[in-house]
């Protein structure tokens, strides 16, 4: 039986329970079926492009450079939903500082709005599309793309031109827009972007819901054993050999605290973790003491 279905079965037969213990006067029988008893929906896999699928699509939509290529490749390098990308508006571009622009989504799916970063490349993309506005016989209304029977005729009228892309170089399965934030998402986290800064980026509200967008596959696996094998971060540092010089009075008594310190340190690592470690352990706190003491004093003249 499939999960769904499980479900719904699931369903129907606590609001039979709930009816029987209405009727008949059994309030033990709604309590019968607990929220906990009901399976997880199957959660859908993230659908980003593939390493292969992405480039080609890009390079025809370059190609191309058409009023809908430049429309998917802006939803690629900003990862907004093609529902979005209809409401921008014709100022959307904000600047924010010495070459530092962002793009300004309006209220999206989770009626919320956001600044997301961007570099030359989307700003061109935007004044392209500018460019095919101004050439519209549509009068001005404050939107970047003309819609001229509304929102969802533009939406409609934008889908099926994807498809013919990925005909065109050669992919067989089926691609659909929102593949691409999907695709923009993984690519931000291989590049070092944070979750917390991904959520704002995608305009989500639940860290869960972004992690179905990551798509981590066997190379980025690869990419970061080999770079925790280079660069580990669990060691704990080995303390500094400590020069014993040849000074005497009072700095040389502690340089010879200080190495009489380190000795005791090192010794103590390489025992197991048994009695004989922590008796090391708390001589070598009570050196440490000695010392903070020591650094207090004021040496006589």
């Amino acid at each position: 039986m499939a999960t769904a279905v499980y479900i719904c079965r699931l369903m129907h037969l606590r609001c039979v329970l709930e009816e029987l213990a209405w009727t008949a006067q059994l309030p033990d029988l709604a309590r019968l079926i607990r929220r906990q008893d009901s399976p997880r929906p199957p959660q859908r896999i993230p659908r980003a492009l593939t390493a292969q699928q992405d480039p080609l699509i890009q390079q025809e939509l370059l190609r191309r450079n058409d009023l809908a290529a430049n429309v998917f490749l802006l939803l690629r390098h900003t990862g907004m939903r093609i529902g979005e990308c209809a409401d921008l508006s014709y100022d959307c571009l904000r600047n924010v500082g010495p070459d530092r622009w962002t793009i300004h989504v309006p209220l999206g799916k989770l009626k919320t709005e956001r600044l997301v970063p961007v570099d030359s490349f989307i700003c061109e993309l935007v004044q392209r599309l500018r460019f095919f506005r101004s050439f519209d016989s549509l009068p001005p209304d404050g939107r970047l793309l003309s819609r001229p029977h509304g929102k969802q005729a533009l939406i409609r009228q934008l889908r099926p031109y994807l498809q013919e892309v990925s005909a065109a170089v050669g992919i067989t399965t089926r691609i659909v827009p929102h593949q691409l934030r999907h695709t923009y998402a993984s690519e931000m986290v291989r590049s070092g972007v944070t979750l917390p800064a991904l959520m704002k980026l995608l305009g989500h509200t639940d860290p869960e819901m972004t992690m179905r967008y990551i798509d981590v596959t066997s190379n980025d696996l690869q990419r970061e054993f080999q770079l925790a094998r280079s660069q580990p971060r669990h060691l704990v540092p080995q303390p500094k050999i400590p020069t014993l010089s040849q000074r005497i009075g009072w700095d040389g008594v502690r340089d010879s605290l200080l190495f009489a310190q380190h000795a005791l340190e090192m010794f103590r690592r390489s025992l197991p973790d048994h009695t004989l470690r922590h008796c090391l352990d708390r001589l070598s706190n009570r050196l440490t003491k000695i010392l903070s003491e020591i650094r207090k004093l004021k040496p006589p003249p």
